[in-house]
């Protein structure tokens, strides 16, 4: 596949996607790399060529956004990511990815569509535990699953109004724990075959080069202009996880 001209085609677009998401700039859309690799390849197998692609990517968000973040946020949302990774992991023989992409889908249009509508007001504003945790557990468990962790995070964070640099320096934190831990559990799982990680060492220069234009992006932006591309994402993501979802129900 490396010596196939369409396998650079979509992988290398995903990657550069995924890593303008990471550098903060319209997170959810992230969720459509592994859609268009799978047009090369089936969905488990673009997403563990993905995940050592990700990490690197994570080292560089976090370095970038070293300082700025919500701790609060994080020491709420990672304890529940990690029960749901574990849920991940114990039933990824069992997990449907139609349902898995209807219910992300679900959320994804919900809530982009309640922020660019106003009907947020200040619900969700301050912090809370109980959300955090199922939350926070929703976006390891979906993550782990097919890497769209990003909406239901994005549903928590959103309205807490942060700065677009410590949203995504907050976003950045948060995913390269999850992905850290998603590391041995791939492994465990037979997923990191020597295939999947020469097509991983093939794309991984992208990778900084996606990251440092999200950053770029980021601070180029008015901090309303910023949350409303995010929660445009959010639509056209639901709107296509929820056709991907169906879709897998009717074959």
């Amino acid at each position: 596949m490396l010596q196939d001209p369409m396998f650079y085609l979509v992988s290398v677009p995903a990657v550069m996607l995924y890593g303008v998401a990471k550098g903060g700039f319209g997170g959810a859309v992230a969720i459509l790399a592994v859609p268009l690799m799978a047009l090369m390849m089936s969905p488990a197998q673009a997403a563990a060529i993905l995940l050592p692609i990700l990490v690197v990517m994570d080292v560089v968000v976090v370095y970038s956004y070293r300082g700025q973040f919500d701790a609060r946020a994080l020491h709420l949302l990672l304890p529940g990511a990690l029960l749901g990774l574990l849920s991940g992991y114990l039933l990824a023989s069992f997990v449907n990815d139609a349902i898995m992409r209807l219910l992300v889908g679900v959320v994804a249009l919900t809530f982009g569509l309640q922020t660019l509508l106003g009907w947020l007001s200040s619900l969700g504003r301050e912090h809370n535990r109980w959300a955090a945790t199922i939350i926070g557990a929703l976006s390891g468990f979906t993550s782990f699953s097919i890497h769209a962790g990003g909406p239901p995070f994005a549903m928590y964070l959103l309205p807490k109004q942060l700065s677009p640099l410590i949203y995504a320096g907050t976003a950045g934190l948060f995913f390269a724990v999850v992905n850290l831990v998603k590391l041995p559990a791939y492994y465990a799982l037979g997923q990191f075959t020597g295939e999947n990680l020469w097509y991983s060492l093939a794309l991984v220069p992208i990778a900084p080069l996606g990251v440092l234009l999200g950053r770029r992006l980021v601070q180029l932006s008015n901090p309303i202009v910023y949350y409303k591309i995010i929660s445009l994402f959010l639509v056209f993501v639901g709107i296509k996880l929820i056709f991907d979802g169906y879709q897998g129900f009717a074959v």
